[in-house]
């Protein structure tokens, strides 16, 4: 679950990246490959503080669960 307030504070600062991802998206292009798509700008910045990409709650692959 980890601390509150520095996840808050990670997320806040991802948000401020995304506006340098929109800037230049040759830099970030998984970042504006989901903006792109149409995902919502929290959902993107967590993605940026977890350094990974989006993954949806599709189904899960065979021996994977």
């Amino acid at each position: 679950m980890g601390d509150r307030y520095l996840r808050r504070l990670l997320i806040n600062g991802m948000t401020s990246q995304l506006q340098a991802a929109r800037r230049k998206p040759e830099v970030y292009p998984w970042v504006a490959g989901l903006l792109a798509n149409g995902k919502p700008n929290k959902l993107v910045a967590v993605a940026m503080a977890r350094g990974e990409t989006y993954r949806s709650n599709g189904p899960v692959a065979e021996g994977t669960a």
